[in-house]
């Protein structure tokens, strides 16, 4: 998509003067983000500490089993080719 099919605005919608723009970017946009930034549930810190250790241990047992697995084909390779015996 080209920069100026970007530019163009929506059927129906008036074209924003660069005032209007500068007006919305530093006074209208940060506002709206504020309104919805109040709509999201926000997890609770017990929440959030739990998933954090979760990731963790999820993270140790994948490569824990990566490891293993990689161990486990090497080993094969090895028998298989004869490669380090």
């Amino acid at each position: 998509m080209s920069n100026r099919a970007m530019a163009t605005t929506p059927p129906g919608q008036p074209r924003m003067t660069l005032a209007e723009r500068v007006r919305f970017l530093f006074n209208e946009f940060p506002k709206q983000v504020r309104q919805e930034a109040a709509k999201v549930t926000w997890p609770s810190r017990k929440e959030t500490v739990t998933t954090t250790i979760m990731v963790f241990v999820m993270v140790a047992a994948f490569s824990l089993f990566l490891s293993f697995s990689d161990w486990i084909i090497g080993q094969a390779l090895k028998l298989v080719l004869g490669i380090g015996a």
